[in-house]
């Protein structure tokens, strides 16, 4: 039996396969197009096709799709198989680089936001790089992007990624003045925690209303709800744990960084949630995480909902999207370090994504309002509907100090005293978490709670990233002119 570092990521065309099977110059030359962000070469889209299919095959795969994500919310797939006919009227399997760079699936049927018309058929996938490919029931899936035939964009993934370059030029410039010029890249760092219920097929299947709006309408409530909380964190039953444990084995073969499993407060309700990675992937591997949920609960006899608010009087399901800034060499931007007072590079990050909150809070409302998630906002421990910020007393006390021009005490660190010796001692945090805020400081990232369990990530990173990007610009802009900041900078 295989270990999980023997297995994880087993599906996945990452680094290591990547390495093993392109030439030196060719693993070089894309690693320069994910880092840098430049265009790939035919001749190395060539070298990659040919290796991702000779893997792909080796796993079993016989298809390949462009595997986007449309306006729709989910993801969408066209399967093209391998093969092509050969002289003797036999098949070879065949992958180009022309058929891994673009894909034309059929656009007339998606959700535009009246950007065309619909009899205008046409429609592209391109490659997104930063993205691995990974194989999914006997398919090769290389995550696209997708636009119409005038080149609007038509998916989350292609406005997310436009995010993320602007977030990382206006960083760049940010970091230059502080003398970090050797900083070559900046990104959005995600964790999103996903929560969901799990009830039994056979109840599931004698509620119309769940069949078909997957949430109830009708009916008496429970006779036990959350009252005593006897659910949160409690003992997972058997059935429960196995399909918990089906879920880990399937998301680590797809390169999931699947790590904290729960039982959430509501009955029947429970929560996984991933270690960080870039924004971008993030997206990607939520989707698939809910795609794989909904399969393998049927496995088990259960049915996965993923509704916002299933069940009335008790919780809903949220999604918290954990978000930091990283650069290319590890550091968090958000970090505060041991000493936040004297930390200016970090007082300035903290402002500007303040900031943007503040400037924009009806961009990022509205990039979590849906149907679903209202119902939840604002009831049995959901994040109100309004936008807040929560720092915690050393940050709050912090700012004040430099809006008031008056010295920072600073905050001893508190020892925590449990009155049992044996018991470890450990200093607590600087900051609590806090429930009635949507916005929330925790140590070195930004928890936005009001991301709906349904949700595609997506629109609240675009509406994050993007506001966020602003506000360093404006900083920039004028830190920039006197000549001091311009000693740093790069031509």
């Amino acid at each position: 039996m295989k270990t999980i570092p023997e297995y994880f990521g087993s599906m996945v065309f990452d680094e290591r396969e990547m390495k093993s099977r392109l030439t030196a110059k060719a693993y070089k030359s894309l690693k320069k197009t994910i880092n840098c962000q430049t265009q790939i070469d035919l001749s190395v889209a060539n070298a990659v096709a040919q290796a991702m299919k000779e893997w792909a095959i080796s796993k079993g795969a016989t298809h390949f799709t462009h595997w986007f994500q449309p306006l729709t919310g989910i993801t969408a797939e066209k399967h093209e198989s391998f093969i092509t006919p050969s002289l003797d009227g036999g098949v070879i399997m065949e992958f180009s680089g022309k058929e891994l760079i673009k894909g034309e699936p059929d656009a007339s049927s998606f959700p535009n936001g009246g950007l065309r018309a619909t009899f205008e058929a046409r429609g592209y996938t391109a490659w997104d790089p930063t993205s691995y490919a990974f194989i999914k029931d006997k398919t090769l899936c290389i995550p696209t992007a997708f636009c119409s035939y005038d080149g609007n964009a038509l998916d989350k993934k292609t406005p997310l990624l436009r995010s993320m370059e602007a977030l990382n030029k206006q960083a760049l410039r940010i970091l230059c003045l502080f003398g970090n010029d050797h900083v070559q890249c900046v990104r959005p760092y995600v964790g999103p925690e996903q929560e969901y219920f799990l009830i039994t097929k056979e109840m599931y299947e004698q509620r119309p209303d769940l069949i078909f709006c997957g949430r109830t309408l009708f009916g008496a409530k429970a006779p036990k709800g959350q009252e005593m909380d006897d659910h949160y964190f409690g003992v997972i039953k058997p059935r429960v744990a196995a399909f918990m444990e089906e879920l880990d084995e399937e998301l680590w073969k797809l390169g999931i960084y699947a790590k904290t499993k729960h039982n959430e407060v509501a009955p029947s309700q429970h929560e996984l949630a991933p270690i960080y990675t870039s924004v971008n992937v993030a997206c990607d591997q939520n989707q698939l995480t809910m795609e794989m949920m909904q399969k393998i609960a049927g496995r088990h006899g259960l049915v996965c909902l993923l509704h916002e608010k299933p069940f009335a009087g008790v919780n809903g399901s949220g999604k918290h999207n954990n978000w930091s800034l990283a650069t290319d060499s590890g550091q968090n931007l958000l970090s505060p370090g041991d000493t936040p007072y004297e930390n200016a590079q970090f007082l300035l990050f903290l402002c500007a994504v303040i900031q943007a909150v503040d400037d924009y809070s009806d961009l990022l409302r509205l990039s979590v309002a849906t149907a679903g998630n209202d119902h939840r906002l604002g009831a049995n421990e959901a994040p109100p509907a309004i936008v807040s910020i929560f720092l915690g007393d050393e940050l709050n006390a912090v700012l004040e100090a430099i809006e008031n021009d008056t010295p920072y005490k600073g905050t001893e660190k508190i020892k925590m005293k449990l009155g049992v010796d044996v018991l470890p001692k450990f200093s607590r945090d600087t900051t609590d978490r806090n429930r009635t805020s949507p916005f929330a400081f925790t140590g070195n990232k930004f928890e936005f709670r009001m991301v709906g369990s349904s949700d595609s990530i997506a629109c609240a990173n675009i509406m994050l990233n993007s506001a966020v990007a602003e506000s360093l610009k404006i900083y920039a802009d004028q830190l920039e002119k006197p000549k001091i900041f311009k000693m740093h900078c790069r031509n």
